[in-house]
């Protein structure tokens, strides 16, 4: 049996330096700027439109109308306020974690100081015909068009990553647990713009192995060779402190090939979400928080969410479970609707997974034979022309209805909505002793792996982004995963 090769890294485009483009950050601040001026001088005409065309809400007297022109200087004013507030604020630097509210929150916060400066202008000048509800209007209207230029911009960004546009190519130096926990942040948030191309160790099972797609080019002695042949565009060294020396001549040799460096501070080899700080009277102290686990408040809130969502689209899933199992039983190839296969759960637990029969009867006893035919990785088998896969069990698995009976599963509390992929006892038997971490919480019908390609992405990464939901936990990240599922869903990303 050949190993699973690793795919070829996505390629990566400079935009044009000179128009002040670089692999951080794909638009320039001068373009950033440009579009909120003509964004904001738009809201303001539209506020005057609404005001004296429309007149929205209240009349506007013969004696009270003004020409746009007459606000001119005010949308002057305003533009270069919220620029140079928006700027003092930071909003055109490059924030890899900042959320679209924070966003909103610092746009909002803008154009709200502008419009009272405005008003308190009018008040001290008493300008005939000003009209302080079309001051109403444009913060309602500017708000609303600055905030859709920034969905459309993480739109934008989002395929220009998909492409390998504004996205920096990353080395990492040193895959031991620090190493691998950055390594499942930049996997399970693409959005935060590095593309690990591979890594390096002294470790020589390590050094010419492979991580799931991210494959190790040799030991730390080659990283001169690898700065140049790679292209690499930022270098994160996650080698503990004891190797104080060795790190300062990496970010020096970094240095005079001209590629950014980081160096991640090993304390303790922990996550900084594990790690609180105090000051006592000048003095820092270090608390280490216990392991993350879902317990308590926590496993509450997420079975609350898995319950109301799945009550409230009963409706819709009972109805299309009944025509599946009609399909199904008409498809003339023998056995059950449903396929009761036995998973392994949270802490080891086993249980009896429901799905629609999707395969012939006796598909089971075939794995062994195709994994030896086919190759591939027995830990997490997938072939995307599986010949005992039926023709209504195609359609079910590529638009993923074959595991809408994991709803039963989930209404029992055997699984969650959104989780880690349950593997089989055979599966687990395979497991090297860093892949049991993904047993530590309850199993799921969807996870960062299936918004990140599903069957396509190999299985130590797979366990990767499976760490990072554990050890990162929140109930806006499992409706985040879960929003992301629809379209991959839809689209059939990595289904078969």
């Amino acid at each position: 049996m050949q190993p699973e090769q690793p795919s070829a890294p996505h390629p990566v485009f400079h935009l044009p330096a000179w128009l002040g483009f670089n692999a951080q950050s794909p638009e320039p601040i001068w373009l950033k700027v440009v579009i909120d001026l003509i964004v904001g001088f738009i809201a303001f005409g539209l506020a005057w439109f609404l005001r004296y065309q429309v007149q929205l809400i209240r009349p506007v007297l013969e004696v009270f109308q003004s020409p746009f022109s007459l606000y001119l200087p005010y949308v002057a004013l305003f533009l270069v306020w919220i620029i140079v507030q928006y700027s003092g604020a930071g909003l055109y630097r490059r924030a890899r974690t900042r959320s679209f509210i924070g966003e909103l929150t610092m746009l909002f916060n803008g154009i709200t100081n502008a419009t009272l400066v405005l008003m308190a202008i009018s008040f001290m000048t008493q300008a005939r015909g000003f009209s302080r509800l079309m001051l109403v209007y444009l913060v309602v209207v500017s708000t609303v068009l600055l905030g859709l230029v920034r969905i459309i911009r993480r739109i934008i960004y989002a395929q220009w990553r998909k492409r390998g546009i504004g996205v920096q190519r990353t080395l990492i130096v040193g895959v031991g647990d620090a190493g691998q926990a950055v390594l499942r942040v930049m996997l399970a948030r693409r959005s935060l713009g590095f593309a690990p191309m591979g890594y390096l160790d002294d470790d020589p099972e390590k050094s010419h192995s492979t991580l799931g797609r991210v494959r190790g080019l040799g030991t730390l002695g080659e990283l001169p060779h690898i700065l140049t042949s790679e292209s690499v565009d930022l270098v994160v060294v996650t080698l503990p402190w004891t190797h104080h020396n060795r790190i300062m001549h990496i970010v020096e040799t970094c240095q005079r090939a001209h590629v950014a460096v980081r160096v991640v501070p090993d304390v303790f080899q922990l996550s900084l979400s594990r790690v609180s700080f105090e000051n006592l009277d000048g003095i820092p102290l270090l608390g280490i928080e216990a392991s993350p686990s879902l317990s308590g408040a926590k496993r509450l809130l997420k079975r609350a969410l898995d319950l109301s969502i799945v009550t409230l689209t009963a409706p819709l899933w009972v109805v299309v479970m009944v025509a599946v199992a009609v399909a199904i039983r008409l498809d003339g190839t023998g056995g059950g609707v449903f396929y009761n296969a036995e998973r392994v759960g949270e802490n080891g637990k086993r249980f009896k997974m429901m799905k629609f029969r999707s395969m012939i009867p006796n598909a089971d006893q075939m794995k062994a034979q195709l994994i030896a035919q086919h190759g591939g990785d027995p830990k997490f088998f997938k072939l995307e022309d599986d010949p005992r896969i039926t023709p209504v069990g195609k359609f079910i698995r590529k638009t993923s209805l074959d595991e809408l009976p994991n709803l039963f599963n989930v209404i029992r509390g055997e699984m969650s909505l959104v989780g880690t992929r349950p593997p089989t006892p055979d599966e687990v038997a395979l497991y090297a002793d860093w892949h049991y971490q993904r047993l530590k919480t309850i199993p799921g019908i969807t996870g960062l792996w299936q918004v990140s390609g599903r069957s396509e992405v190999p299985f130590d990464e797979v366990v990767l982004l499976d760490i990072y939901y554990i050890e990162n936990w929140t109930i806006r990240l499992d409706i985040e995963i879960l929003l992301r599922t629809i379209p991959h869903v839809l689209m059939r990303e990595g289904a078969y």
